[in-house]
């Protein structure tokens, strides 16, 4: 009993720690977030809100923020059905050239976006989709459909097989068996390449960088740079830029979080 508690003990600290490890940054930008931006507001107090409004007017974080929602929305929605198709197709089904038509999608995953920038970047130039929504987001629907895949073709080869031939037995078709049986089981597994592919997309900051090289099309990442650029000093106003950018991610993750910590497990499980 004795080692018992002295394992639990032990494990509550070590958690502590690493608890500490993780909130203590996001403490620290908080703070800083309502700290005084300069000398003469320290004289007024320390406590200072105003400073997400200021950030918000001169760092037009309203403008990128719009611009990153549209991107990413754009970039989950398409490659997340295109990623549940070919993962069904993968998964489930046999065909001529399948085993070689996964590795061109698996390149998609091994190849960086730095070796391929700057040929992409005059290609979408040619048919004129620089500085557009879809400059920018293509290049990133692709990448997250190769990630996505993948992620969807594991899960559905590991989904029981006697509910796709029980399916078929009663008359069920490739699309009534994906869309009426294996999706709802399915729901863990697809939250988590959501929000996996939002994160990513969201945070994205070279492809946003070179596909709108006039700035037209620029989301949060790099708005926030630009502020930085501004504000090299103003530590307070940085800070509250930088709740702006994080903080969407945090609510998709905090209202997802069960189905992706789920989807997550299962995955490790079944890889």
């Amino acid at each position: 009993m004795r080692v018992g508690r002295l394992e639990v003990a032990a494990n509550y600290a070590l958690l502590a720690v690493f608890g500490l490890a993780v909130l203590g940054p996001i403490a620290i930008i908080l703070i800083t977030a309502v700290s005084p931006a300069n000398f003469a507001d320290a004289q007024a107090g320390w406590f200072h809100p105003e400073n997400f409004a200021t950030a918000w007017v001169e760092g037009r974080f309203g403008q990128y923020l719009a611009a990153s929602i549209s991107v990413s929305l754009t970039v989950v929605v398409i490659s997340s059905v295109a990623s549940v198709l070919a993962g069904y197709a993968f998964g489930t089904m046999r065909f001529k050239g399948s085993g070689v038509l996964f590795y061109v999608f698996l390149a998609g995953i091994m190849v960086p976006s730095e070796a391929i920038i700057i040929p992409l970047h005059y290609d979408l130039r040619t048919f004129g989709l620089t500085d557009t929504l879809w400059g920018v987001a293509l290049p990133q629907i692709a990448q997250s459909i190769a990630f996505g895949t993948y992620w969807m073709r594991a899960y559905f080869r590991a989904a029981p097989r006697e509910l796709i031939d029980a399916a078929r037995i009663d008359g069920a078709g490739s699309w009534r068996t994906l869309w009426q049986v294996l999706l709802p089981l399915a729901r863990p597994a697809i939250t988590t390449m959501v929000v996996l592919t939002f994160m990513w997309t969201w945070n994205e900051f070279l492809i946003p960088l070179a596909m709108s090289p006039t700035g037209a099309y620029r989301t949060a990442p790099f708005g926030l740079a630009l502020f930085q650029g501004q504000y090299t000093e103003g530590t307070a106003l940085l800070a509250a830029g930088a709740v702006f950018v994080a903080l969407p991610v945090v609510v998709v993750y905090a209202i997802l979080q069960r189905h992706f910590i789920r989807g997550m497990l299962e995955g490790a499980v079944k890889g």
